[in-house]
């Protein structure tokens, strides 16, 4: 399966903010955790999913009211009965990551009792560097000086 990226838009709202006028990290906690859950429910059925960990959740800059928010999301890996979310928060004056980190759901049944095994896989990454290469002028031809490393990702099928 090729994993998807899902679009969450909120506008900014003076009742979201904290006391320094800036969007309240609870909040924004819980507009993350939406966002991953609609990754994760894109391929399992809502009902039976439940999140057990949100990890690496950081903030790197404020949100002020009237900005809006779009949350990116993407699952990134699966396990026997879990799978892992990334997702990022960027706002419209800014292409970086404000917010990012990773959640993980787990498949459950029911009633949230036991956990099921989903048998979902993603296709897998692997990062091939191609090196660029110049000879340095002050030492010999056996002692290289890297210029440049491009990194590009390549699909592979598991």
């Amino acid at each position: 399966m090729q994993p998807r990226i899902f679009h969450c838009d909120r506008l900014v709202k003076s009742e979201a903010l904290n006391h320094h006028g800036t969007l309240f990290a609870g909040r924004s906690a819980e507009w993350f955790v939406k966002a991953g859950f609609i990754a994760a429910a894109s391929v399992l059925p809502a009902k039976n999913i439940v999140c057990v960990k949100i990890h690496g959740l950081t903030f790197t800059k404020p949100i002020r009211a009237g900005e809006i928010a779009r949350f990116e999301s993407k699952m990134i890996k699966t396990g026997r009965s879990s799978l892992t979310v990334h997702v990022q928060l960027i706002v419209e004056t800014t292409e970086t990551p404000i917010l990012k980190g990773f959640i993980t759901f787990v498949h459950v049944d029911g009633r949230c009792q036991r956990l099921y095994a989903h048998y979902l896989s993603i296709q897998r990454a692997f990062v091939h560097l191609s090196l660029d290469t110049q000879k340095s002028e002050k030492n010999s031809d056996k002692n290289i000086h890297l210029q440049n490393i491009n990194a590009t990702i390549l699909m592979m099928s598991s």
